[in-house]
């Protein structure tokens, strides 16, 4: 069943953000993400607003919790810290 990656994020240094956009696509690509959504055209409703908002499929949780966990993906997460604010979830798809 598949699994999904719902992130939020806030970018505070643009220039600064390439270099984890440079390295995130390794992992994703390591673990056969699929991009849904990703965009700023949002509206927040309730809880913490984000500008940027991201919807990846994987094929199974543990794929998904194994790309976060991958060294690849520590890598670009070490690129975005103090960068940007982010809130990333994993959750299971629900069953035909």
């Amino acid at each position: 069943m598949a699994a999904y990656w719902i992130a939020h994020v806030t970018v505070k240094d643009a220039q600064q953000y390439k270099n984890y956009m440079a390295l995130a696509p390794q992992a994703f690509k390591k673990y056969n993400a699929k991009f849904l959504a990703r965009g700023e055209k949002a509206e927040t409703l309730e809880g913490e607003k984000f500008i940027k908002h991201v919807l990846i499929e994987f094929a199974d949780y543990q794929s998904a919790l194994d790309c976060y966990h991958s060294e690849e993906y520590s890598k670009a997460r070490t690129a975005r810290a103090n960068i940007a604010d982010a809130m990333i979830t994993i959750v299971d798809g629900m069953a035909g």
